[in-house]
């Protein structure tokens, strides 16, 4: 099959080049490129505002981030974590010299059991990680509910969260910081990109000296910070994005509401429950093959990219899996059952806004079996 006629998990949004074409001209005459210029100062007011946050600071990519985020904090020792997440959420750990401890996830949240992290908790923890999973909520309540007991920090890895809110709220409100993403495969991208959104104004300008080296003016290093900024390029982008993003997630609304249908009629077929006081951002479409349907899900997965359908097992092999973790005793298979029979289950489809109901249509014949 052509590439053409291809069909990906996700397909980066961009608007059209004449709305980005004034912004890319001021920065050309301006030769501001980076280093917290003009676009990245309006680009973080826009976000705050967007989002209901105190404070956003802006960053060259996610995974920069939640390394700065840990920085910020000072947190070292153990940190309680999901294994059902991208490699990123534990590899930011390693980076700061921390000892990633897993616990298993709730199953109908996906996230990090609030339940059994207590557990896990011992004299070397100073902070939990959750994760957001697919922009729906983790257990704050229950999650901030621990931490106060034992004086931990919470960030949150809030990288599919954007747009989403729960009680509401941004779900970047939560924790003591949380990092957003907007890589391209997110409903919201500045091709790379990321922030962390914090809650005063002490905190932030921390933050902002970690991202730029440590310098607090021009002969005065405050920190051993690394290069985290987000350039000017990137921020114009994101500023043009806001724009649209309210189109783009009702869009993927309808795409949803299509698969919700379609997949309510097939044995074997399960999808996520909507969650209570949750207003979603649709970031991606997991669907849960099960001992009802007539292929095991790595057949099925096969089967879609056959037909030039691209769906991706996020999240398969768990982090817990990977060489660099797997000897952990927290990564024991027996103490992370949900996590490993998620993980064995699931395919995210295509969604995004550019999706026609054609082409959702040949994803929806393939699953069901046409």
């Amino acid at each position: 099959m052509s590439n053409e006629n291809n069909i990906y998990v996700t397909r980066p949004f961009l608007p059209p080049l004449g709305e980005l074409m004034p912004s890319l001209e001021r920065i050309w005459k301006s030769r501001d490129l980076t280093n917290g210029a003009m676009f990245h100062q309006e680009f973080e007011r826009a976000l705050a505002l967007y989002l209901g946050v105190p404070y956003v600071s802006l960053f060259a990519n996610a995974t920069l981030a939640l390394v700065t985020a840990l920085q910020c904090l000072r947190i070292s020792g153990e940190v309680i974590t999901t294994p059902y997440s991208f490699v990123a959420t534990a590899h930011s750990l390693l980076w700061n010299g921390i000892e990633p401890v897993f616990v298993d996830i709730d199953p109908k949240t996906l996230a990090l059991d609030a339940s059994r992290v207590e557990a896990a908790i011992t004299p070397r923890t100073t902070a939990i990680m959750p994760v957001h999973v697919y922009g729906r909520p983790a257990d704050v309540e229950g999650m901030q509910r621990v931490a106060d007991n034992y004086g931990l920090k919470i960030i949150y890895d809030a990288a599919h969260t954007f747009g989403a809110r729960y009680r509401g709220e941004s779900l970047a409100t939560f924790g003591d910081l949380s990092v957003l993403s907007f890589h391209a495969t997110k409903v919201f991208n500045t091709f790379e990109g990321g922030a962390i959104v914090c809650h005063d104004a002490q905190t932030k300008q921390r933050i902002d000296f970690l991202k730029n080296f440590g310098f607090a003016d021009e002969v005065t290093v405050v920190a051993s910070g690394i290069n985290g900024k987000m350039n000017e390029f990137q921020a114009a982008l994101g500023l043009v994005q806001l724009q649209h993003i309210g189109d783009c997630i009702a869009k993927r609304a309808v795409i949803a509401a299509r698969y919700d249908e379609a997949f309510s009629k097939i044995d074997g077929i399960g999808v996520l429950e909507m969650l209570p006081d949750y207003v979603p951002n649709y970031s991606y479409y997991p669907i849960f093959v099960d001992a009802g349907y007539p292929l095991v899900r790595d057949a099925l997965y096969s089967r879609l990219r056959e037909a030039g359908i691209f769906g991706r097992r996020y999240f398969y092999p768990l982090i817990s899996d990977f060489p660099m973790y797997r000897g952990r005793p927290s990564a024991a298979k027996n103490t992370l059952s949900v996590a490993h029979r998620v993980a064995n289950a699931v395919i995210c489809l295509p969604i995004y806004p550019e999706l026609s109901s054609t082409d959702q249509q040949r994803v929806v014949r393939i699953v069901r079996g046409d």
